[in-house]
């Protein structure tokens, strides 16, 4: 599951800047995230948009079983608003009077009648959990924080907006929009499948955690249902050792990686340039030299010598595929299990190494006797197959072509899996 929210004062304003309808210009928006997600082979199983017709009506159901629990009141509120977060600022939260994320974006005073979530009245419920639940804010180091800011107070929270015409209408309350964040985050629920909730996984921005480890298992507990079993915050990359950013014009898009890479050399890139928790920089350069070693010469090299071999050895084979669930109940699998991609990556290449060293060592080419050359280049041929395996979630293409071009009787190489990259 994946999708976007669309509503609120940021997209309103983006729509006039465009001189557009909203309802175009978030349509506009949609085709292009579905396009950057196409083009790294990612189909969800649904990509929803919190202007759905089902999920408007989830999100004014969620509302009135919060209504109900007595956790939704009216009062007046003022404070520092940042347009680009959509969220109410602190004095803390600013630096030199400017949202630290947006520094370009003024901060608004503003002052209105609102309705409020009773969010403190969640403030213990919430520290009880993440303590005897470890595995539902991770990494550790964020779950840290999520109660650094809780011992802080909870504080109630504005739901709903008075000038924003473009959300969900407040029940009983038409001149009053839902809160974006109160209404995104409940896509969750709309989405779901039918027995598929409580999740197992949230994965999202550092940036986002506060809502999603905070907020949202106290909206979930008022309104009586069941909360995800692991928030996962994943960090941040950064291009050329600088912040990605519009203003200063530094986006690569998954589209260009997968132009210059393919698809699975974009998901390789992307899904190895650090650890799933830490931050990390990304550049061109650096990718062109992952990728020619790792996937040129690595990975597609040990793939096109291989097959070769097995051609001129004028050999049958008659190999298999080994079943994933038992690959997977492996180290590989393990670190997969665990968020621990970067990790799996190194076990499955060190694999790959072992294989190439093996074939050196072996010498395949200096054999004479067929029977032999063939047993042996057999067991090399069910290793590759379960380096197919395991590639898989990383380079679902790639695997593919191993497979079929291992799992044939008469193995004949492929075409060239990855060309070099100038540097």
């Amino acid at each position: 599951l994946t999708g976007s929210d669309e509503h609120g004062g940021k997209a309103e304003e983006a729509a006039k800047r465009a001189g557009c309808k909203v309802a175009d210009f978030v349509d506009q928006v949609v085709s292009g995230n579905k396009k950057q997600l196409s083009s790294l082979d990612i189909c969800p199983d649904r990509y929803i948009r919190t202007t759905d017709k089902d999920h408007v009506k989830q999100a004014t159901d969620f509302y009135l079983r919060v209504k109900k629990s007595g956790d939704i009141y009216r009062d007046k509120f003022s404070g520092f608003y940042c347009s680009g977060c959509e969220e109410y600022k602190t004095v803390a939260d600013l630096e030199d009077g400017r949202c630290p994320r947006h520094p370009n974006s003024p901060i608004k005073k503003l002052a209105e009648e609102n309705y409020f979530f009773a969010w403190s009245k969640y403030e213990d419920f919430l520290k009880n959990h993440i303590k005897n639940n470890p595995d539902f804010i991770k990494p550790r180091s964020r779950a840290k924080e999520m109660l650094a800011f809780l011992d802080q107070g909870l504080k109630d929270i504005s739901i709903s907006r008075q000038n924003i015409k473009w959300g969900i209408p407040v029940p009983d309350d038409p001149d009053q929009t839902l809160y974006v964040w109160f209404d995104a985050l409940i896509n969750y629920l709309t989405a779901a499948p039918k027995g598929f909730w409580p999740a197992d996984l949230h994965l999202l921005g550092k940036d986002n955690t506060r809502w999603h480890a905070l907020l949202w298992p106290a909206m979930l507990k008022s309104a009586g249902y069941p909360l995800p079993k692991t928030i996962y915050a994943h960090g941040f990359l950064t291009l050329n050792g600088q912040k990605i950013s519009k203003s200063l014009g530094n986006i690569i898009r998954p589209q260009e990686l997968a132009e210059e890479f393919g698809s699975d050399g974009a998901r390789y890139l992307l899904a190895t340039a650090k650890t799933l928790s830490g931050d990390g920089d990304i550049s061109w350069s650096k990718m062109r030299e992952k990728y020619n070693a790792d996937l040129a010469n690595g990975l597609g090299n040990l793939v096109a010598r291989l097959s070769k071999l097995c051609q001129l050895s004028e050999q049958e084979f008659f190999a298999s595929c080994p079943n994933p669930e038992k690959v997977f109940q492996g180290k590989v699998g393990q670190s997969l299990n665990n968020y621990q991609i970067l990790k799996s990556s190194k076990l499955i290449w060190q694999k790959i190494s072992l294989i190439d060293q093996g074939l050196n060592q072996a010498e395949p080419w200096k054999i004479k006797d067929k029977k032999k050359k063939g047993q042996l280049l057999a067991g090399f041929v069910d290793d590759i197959l379960l380096v197919a395996v395991m590639i898989e979630p990383f380079l679902p293409r790639t695997a593919e072509i191993i497979k079929e071009t291992f799992l044939a009787q008469k193995i004949t190489p492929p075409k060239t899996l990855f060309i070099r990259r100038k540097k």
